[in-house]
């Protein structure tokens, strides 16, 4: 298959040329419960038929010790969650996937406010699950030490580090890079995190949902390669928009 490439057609379209264990990390926000309208319509038909044969093909593209990162969330309907977002979580690990991490991630903002008796969402679940146990990990440490510079004492006399490993509630201020004309784009820092905590330089990083492209655009900036679907020649369209002055910059590889 080509690299850096975008293809306009289904997942399963582009996964049935895939060989076996072709992907090493796939970091994707697939459509969930209609709360979005897409320009590919596939909003009005999305449900357990569409996802649980791209979980299956996902399966097979994976490497040994490869991620999903599979980043989801549910409706409310009449005062009540779906639940779809832990339905699929539990399907991929049926299937052999083994679940790692649930990374949190935290909005800044709502468009809709709670009413009645619940609290105000403000999450989306990005489950990060692996084909095995995970080869890549190259953990985030940016959280303050409140005892940095001090000693610790545990069998043996140590100083503590400056920075520990990051909690896994990951929050994020939406920046100008992350609007587009698509109705439901992660920020670029989300896939950015994702593609360095669980791939390396030159890994191959797919988005089988590709929309905007932030994948990609976060994968070629990290020097991964990349591969993306989507069914939209719009959103195709845009995507390359955002990924073209970068593909031009050749001394990323």
């Amino acid at each position: 298959m080509e690299l850096n490439k975008i293809y306009n057609e289904s997942c399963i379209e582009t996964m049935s040329r895939m060989p076996d264990g072709f992907i090493d990390l796939t970091v994707t926000s697939p459509p969930y419960d209609n709360l979005r309208t897409y320009e590919d319509d596939i909003d009005k038909t999305w449900g357990e038929h569409i996802w649980k044969p791209i979980i299956k093909e996902l399966y097979r593209v994976t490497k040994d010790g490869g991620v999903v990162v599979w980043v989801v969330g549910d409706a409310t309907i009449n005062g009540l969650k779906t639940g779809t977002s832990y339905k699929q979580c539990n399907y991929l690990m049926s299937i052999g996937f083994s679940l790692i991490d649930n990374i949190i991630y935290k909005k800044n903002s709502v468009a809709f406010p709670s009413k009645g008796h619940r609290y105000t969402n403000i999450y989306e679940n990005g489950f990060v699950i692996s084909k095995g146990h995970p080869c890549n990990v190259n953990i985030i440490k940016d959280k303050k030490n409140k005892w940095a510079g001090h000693s610790s004492y545990d069998g043996k006399v140590k100083e503590v580090a400056k920075y520990a490993p990051r909690e896994n509630i990951w929050e994020y201020v939406t920046s100008l890079n992350d609007k587009t004309e698509h109705p439901a784009v992660f920020p670029e820092k989300l896939a950015a995190d994702h593609i360095y905590s669980w791939s390396n330089e030159g890994d191959i990083v797919y988005d089988p949902f590709m929309g905007s492209g932030t994948t990609a655009k976060m994968a070629h900036i990290h020097k991964r390669k990349w591969i993306g679907s989507e069914i939209s020649s719009k959103y195709v369209e845009l995507a390359y928009k955002r990924i073209d002055p970068y593909l031009r910059q050749t001394s990323l590889f």
